[in-house]
């Protein structure tokens, strides 16, 4: 299994090979590093986060979000210049063209789990049902967490 996560000492995006003879990871940048647990090493499926230990992961399509933004507009771009020049069925085309591809990617494109705290991503892990798609409620809960600890890190006084 592969994992792409950002140190949680010195903020720099790592990446990192897992298998049965992994026993920890580590940030060669700042020496940072996180034992995996005795029962992450053993399971094949990944039942928490190996690196904040966190228990809610989510399964989306390994595919560049920003790259599918950019197809989104490009097809509304060339669409509209379509419709512009009186041209439905051109545009009607592109809008189908786009959307066929949308769905050729998204059958082919593989799973990654993704952890809510850290963001780290996990290629090539085995996906179990207990694994569900992007829920928007937790993600919220987690993002007022870190936004929570953010502040009681600025309001804390600082040492004489």
């Amino acid at each position: 299994m592969n994992l792409i996560f950002q140190c949680p000492a010195c903020g720099q995006s790592r990446r990192a090979s897992i298998s049965a003879e992994t026993t920890a990871i580590a940030c060669e940048a700042c020496h940072w590093s996180r034992p995996l647990p005795e029962h992450d090493q053993a399971r094949v499926e990944l039942p928490t986060c190996v690196v904040c230990g966190c228990r809610d992961l989510w399964r989306q399509k390994d595919f560049p979000q920003r790259l599918g933004v950019a197809m989104v507009v490009v097809g509304a771009v060339l669409s509209s210049i379509a419709w512009a020049y009186y041209l439905p069925e051109a545009a009607l085309g592109v809008l189908l063209a786009f959307a066929l591809v949308d769905l050729a990617l998204f059958a082919l494109m593989k799973d990654v789990l993704v952890c809510y705290r850290c963001q780290a991503r996990y290629r090539d892990a085995v996906l179990s049902d207990d694994h569900p798609r992007f829920n928007l409620e937790t993600a919220e809960r987690y993002r007022q967490e870190a936004a929570r600890l953010k502040d009681s890190r600025q309001a804390a006084p600082s040492g004489p």
